[in-house]
């Protein structure tokens, strides 16, 4: 197939270095041109490169070949700077709001409390290198942390547990799956409406075993890598 040549190809200038980390591609009219195709045809290539990772779009700015991946541990419950550092980013936050809510159906599933109890609603943007790649909705069950929302719930909420309340995170659920980015969030993101993402939500807990807060986190899928160790426990059989 057409689009799997022209794919190949682009690929083959990221590989070769003749196209950067964060270097912006030709427009899709002049990529269109360079490989005698047609903009539909085109648009599969890069559609196909994006879902591996290779590039991305930026709405109204066109495409970039995408940086190296943050190395995203679902086994850890280091937070989003110590993660970030590790890797070689500089991490930033950005609060978007920070409010008392009742509680959706999902999150109420999320939290096993009823639908509408109230609870703490924390928004943020995450950057690496001052690139947005995630955007995070916490919601916290409020008799866990009085007066949360009064303390500097910008940059790290595990901070704030583990400082002033003395509830670190001790165990972590984790769900992941693809979704696509909408409305306020893609514009976060600086992404189109519909654009792929990657959809992680997770459940915590204290040391005591105590479900702290859950968040939805909505990130842009070249920004990350799922990576894990596992450890296989052995047995020996008594005869």
């Amino acid at each position: 197939m057409q689009y799997i040549t022209i794919k190949e190809g682009v690929a083959s200038l990221i590989d070769r270095g003749e196209l950067t980390a964060n270097k912006k591609l030709p427009t899709e009219r002049a990529l269109a041109e360079q490989f005698q195709t047609t903009r539909v045809t085109l648009r599969e290539a890069l559609t196909t490169l994006e879902a591996e990772g290779k590039i991305h779009r930026e709405d109204r700015r066109g495409w970039f070949v995408s940086p190296p991946s943050m190395i995203y541990d679902p086994t850890s419950t280091n937070n989003f700077n110590v993660m970030a550092s590790k890797c070689g980013f500089v991490p930033s936050s950005k609060l978007i709001q920070a409010k008392q809510v009742g509680a959706s159906q999902e999150v109420a599933e999320l939290l096993n409390v009823p639908v509408d109890t109230q609870v703490y609603r924390i928004d943020r943007l995450r950057m690496l290198d001052d690139r947005p790649v995630v955007v995070t909705f916490n919601y916290v069950i409020m008799e866990n942390f009085p007066g949360l929302l009064e303390h500097d719930i910008e940059s790290s909420l595990t901070d704030v547990y583990r400082d002033q309340y003395q509830k670190p995170y001790a165990k972590t659920h984790f769900q992941i799956k693809t979704s696509s980015l909408l409305g306020e969030t893609a514009q976060l993101l600086r992404a189109s409406t519909g654009s792929p993402a990657m959809l992680v939500q997770r459940v915590n807990y204290c040391a005591e075993g105590v479900l702290l807060d859950c968040d939805i986190e909505f990130w842009r899928p070249h920004a990350i890598k799922i990576e894990s160790t596992a450890s296989v426990i052995t047995t020996t059989k008594n005869n």
